[in-house]
């Protein structure tokens, strides 16, 4: 248990990965940058309780590996954390603003890929070990 997030009703391990890159792929996360834009996603996961599990900035794009609390979505995570970071960027190297006249730092989108420690068939194996097990006449299956 030590692993899972437990809160008042929920006990919950959701994580997921999720890729960004900057706007036209622009090579512009490099030296102070890319330190900046360090600190900042670090914030901003901090700041929405959310556990970074591995990351990486490249100098066009952000790959990070994150867990998440069940009551978040992960376009409202993304959103945060693409908006402040552009944001304050560009606030503190005037020189991005050379190159991203209108103001959007990052390229429209993400991707992002759903982890986790069990797989599609062991979830399945589960089921069916509890279908067989389980003499339970009201039980309904759902398939």
């Amino acid at each position: 248990m030590a692993d899972q997030r437990v809160n008042g009703h929920t006990v919950s391990r959701l994580t997921v990965h999720i890729v960004w890159s900057t706007k036209y792929r622009y090579p512009v996360l490099l030296g102070d940058v890319q330190t900046g834009c360090r600190k900042l996603l670090i914030q901003v996961c901090d700041a929405e309780g959310v556990n970074i599990l591995k990351g990486v900035v490249s100098k066009d794009h952000v790959h990070m590996h994150i867990e998440y609390r069940p009551s978040q979505d992960i376009s409202s995570l993304v959103k945060k954390l693409k908006g402040r970071s552009s944001r304050r960027l560009q606030q503190e190297f005037p020189k991005l603003n050379k190159r991203y006249w209108g103001r959007h730092f990052w390229a429209i989108g993400f991707g992002c890929w759903s982890t986790g420690n069990i797989t599609d068939k062991m979830v399945n194996e589960y089921l069916e070990h509890h279908r067989k097990s389980d003499n339970d006449t009201d039980a309904f299956i759902l398939e």
